[in-house]
């Protein structure tokens, strides 16, 4: 494991901008190529079990999570393994990067992932992506895309299959946070399945629409499993936001804003 490090530092000269540039080309290029062999084998593989399909996608985020490692310097640890449950759950993860897309496919069980239906369209990958059963809503319909959420998670998560939501909704810089979205904790009651939170700080290694790559060890916390039943959405989703954020404040290097005297909640 190597220690943790400070996004974008400074203190690189010509050369050491320039290796960290070459390398995080080669993962690019490693991550590209792994997409067009191992894509056409989910689509090809749509007469498989669901499980046996999924699998084949863990095999190749587990590749680049690898690949990462040995190109660019990232690696992980994680703690709170003894709250990942042998039952179906919804997940809840910070969002700061595409680091954890690939770590959470490949750590957990199979998911049904809420993603933007515009994913599908996407050549190879998007192909791949909607042979594992994702949940693609239009995020310009509002109310119709929290029911469809609703309707398909809650018949995924019956059949034994897992759902992850990034309840921010989109991918957030390190030290800043989103409103949290109603749906998940709807779900969550509406299906009697409980939450696991996740909090992780990728997007100080892998920045947001970010091409360079900097090397360090990012911090993967699960959170005890926060029980859904008899409890209002808006009281769950506040117990997920206070976790997963009070986690951030203790695992990141990039300081979170400072609360609103008014409001308690952070200053935009």
């Amino acid at each position: 494991m190597t220690s943790g490090s400070p996004i974008m530092p400074t203190s690189v000269g010509f050369l050491g901008k320039a290796s960290r540039f070459i390398r995080s080309l080669l993962f690019s290029l490693g991550m590209l190529s792994s997409i067009t062999l191992f894509a056409p084998l989910v689509v090809l593989g749509f007469f498989l079990p669901f499980r046996q399909r999924y699998g084949i996608s863990q095999i190749w985020a587990a590749f680049n999570i690898w690949w990462l490692r040995i190109t660019c310097g990232i690696d992980y640890r994680v703690s709170g393994n003894e709250h990942i449950p042998d039952r179906p759950v919804v997940v809840m993860a910070k969002h700061q990067s595409t680091w954890e897309t690939l770590f959470l496919n490949q750590y957990l069980p199979p998911m049904s992932w809420v993603v933007k239906r515009e994913l599908l369209w996407l050549p190879l990958f998007g192909w791949a992506l909607g042979a594992l059963r994702p949940i693609a809503i239009n995020r310009q319909s509002g109310s119709l895309a929290v029911r469809q959420v609703i309707r398909q998670g809650v018949n995924y998560l019956r059949q034994g299959q897992w759902v992850l939501i990034f309840p921010e909704g989109t991918r957030t810089a390190p030290g800043t946070r989103n409103r949290y979205g109603l749906g998940g904790a709807v779900l969550a009651t509406q299906s009697g399945c409980p939450i696991l939170p996740v909090a992780l700080n990728a997007g100080e290694f892998w920045p947001r629409r970010g091409f360079i790559k900097y090397p360090g060890t990012v911090q993967v916390v699960f959170g005890p499993l926060l029980e859904s039943v008899d409890r209002s959405p808006q009281d769950l989703i506040r117990q997920v936001e206070d976790w997963i954020e009070s986690n951030m404040r203790l695992i990141s290097e990039v300081p979170a804003p400072a609360p609103s005297p008014a409001t308690g909640q952070p200053e935009s």
